[in-house]
């Protein structure tokens, strides 16, 4: 599971990444098998504090004893189709997948041990420097109607004391469907790549399995995309090239490769402009009455994909970029059909800058949002809700199918590190309606899996605790 970025402290992220006190320095506990053995058996559920939708006397909670404070990711990921929860454990001299029913906790399926290659030096991270760290992870990704559970790992392959190793990120690709205690895996890929520790992403939003590495705030410089049912790479060391458009523009740099779909990777330029190379361009696609340019760069900044569509913010302000509040649009990633557009305050970052809000979205696809930014898709309408002055901002994190939104309440008190206000907020009405639940709930990373919402934190001793409740 790749960590979002914080938001005010409401995101699972701020808890799981910021480095809370205790922990075991990577002490497990081992059975005869030599699988890492769960500690919470016989334990009552644990109490947390979340929206009254979910049922704190319902449900079940794991533990990882063995996932350190300062890490870029959380091994956890949820396949919804299927219904499971998927978790990487540590086995001997290696790691296993457990999969466990999301409604009852019941385990549906171990992998056999699976050895990722040799970390990279400094993958352990450095906590007085407060650099994180670089473990194995698992993500879970839909192609072409059935669903994967993806290990995969950054390391060295064949590094021994006579070889320096390749280096690749290794992926291990299973059927979230499978069963029994030693499932193998349907096939194991390795992508070539260069990267520094922590510079490694795993992204599934587009359909296809996306590896990309290397410099580059918001998305990496290079990427590959991974056909898991295959195991084919197509590789894109230097995108630059990859839209048509960057051929001719005057100031064309830094195309990046944003996700990977079936009908190819979703470029966007460093200056503006986006689509699938021989599919689709930004220019096409943009909502109606706005200007192909802005300056002197194309108009339109892809920001983010979550769940097959893309959001993406327009200069308003004409060619010279006066100072109007921004258009934001969601299109369909493989046909750039636009689906919807809204006005909203909320500053477009630079293609090559920070994110300060992930992109998330409802189970069923009908909403997406980032941050203040809440589309409607059913309806192609939005809610803005950024602060203007009086009122605060409210920055979304998790979205249910009816509309109901959960998200932090953006002020001075959360700028200075203390815990966020959650809201919560009805997304088929005109303004949200937003009510405050107060400080300390727990907002869902995921709202819906066969029932249950996914919620992760850190135990008193500094585990990564997993807790699915059932929906009332």
């Amino acid at each position: 599971m790749r960590v979002a970025t914080s938001v005010g402290g409401v995101l699972v992220a701020a808890v799981l990444v910021s480095g809370c006190s205790g922990g075991n320095g990577g002490h497990l506990d081992q059975g005869k098998n030599g699988f890492a053995q769960p500690s919470e058996k016989a334990k009552p559920l644990a109490e947390l504090n979340m929206p009254s939708v979910y049922d704190p006397a319902k449900g079940w909670d794991a533990t990882l004893n063995w996932v350190p404070d300062l890490v870029r990711t959380i091994p956890v990921t949820a396949a919804p189709r299927t219904g499971v929860i998927a978790m990487l454990r540590v086995a001997s001299n290696g790691y296993t997948v457990e999969a466990k029913a999301a409604d009852t906790g019941e385990a549906r399926w171990f992998s056999a041990p699976w050895y990722p290659p040799t970390p990279v030096e400094s993958a352990g991270g450095d906590a007085e420097a407060s650099k994180l760290g670089e473990i194995p992870d698992v993500v879970a990704v839909e192609q072409d109607g059935r669903e994967y559970v993806l290990a995969y790992a950054h390391g060295l392959r064949g590094k021994d004391s006579l070889h320096e190793g390749a280096e690749v990120v290794r992926l291990a690709v299973y059927a979230a469907d499978t069963s029994g205690t030693s499932a193998k895996p349907l096939r194991e890929i390795d992508v070539p790549v260069a990267a520094e520790p922590g510079e490694v992403r795993v992204g599934v939003a587009g359909g296809r399995a996306l590896v990309a590495w290397g410099e580059g705030e918001a998305f990496p410089l290079s990427a590959a995309v991974v056909d898991v049912a295959t195991g084919k790479v197509d590789s894109y060391p230097n995108p630059d090239g990859l839209l048509t458009q960057c051929v001719t523009a005057a100031a064309c740099a830094s195309t990046r490769v944003m996700a990977a779909t079936p009908d190819g990777p979703l470029a966007a330029m460093g200056t503006g402009g986006f689509g699938i190379p021989g599919r689709w361009f930004s220019d096409d696609v943009r909502p109606h009455g706005l200007n192909a340019k802005s300056g002197l760069s194309w108009n339109g900044d892809a920001y983010g994909v979550a769940g097959g569509h893309l959001l993406a913010g327009w200069s308003t302000g004409g060619e010279f970029g006066a100072p109007n509040d921004p258009l934001w649009s969601v299109h369909d990633v493989r046909t750039g059909q636009l689906r919807a557009s809204m006005t909203c305050a909320s500053d477009v970052a630079g293609f090559n800058e920070a994110r300060d809000y992930p992109v998330i979205g409802s189970p069923d696809g009908r909403y997406l949002a980032a941050g203040p930014v809440a589309i409607d898709l059913k309806r192609g309408k939005g809610i803005c809700l950024e602060g203007d002055g009086d009122r605060k901002t409210i920055a979304l994190a998790a979205i249910r199918d009816n509309g109901t939104a959960y998200g932090a309440v953006l002020g001075k008190s959360a700028a200075s590190g203390s815990e966020s206000v959650v809201a919560e907020l009805d997304l088929t009405t005109n303004k949200g309606e937003p009510r405050v639940l107060g400080e300390g709930v727990r907002v869902p990373y995921r709202t819906s899996v066969n029932g249950s919402g996914l919620f992760l934190d850190r135990d008193d001793d500094g585990n990564v605790r997993i807790s699915l409740r059932r929906n009332r």
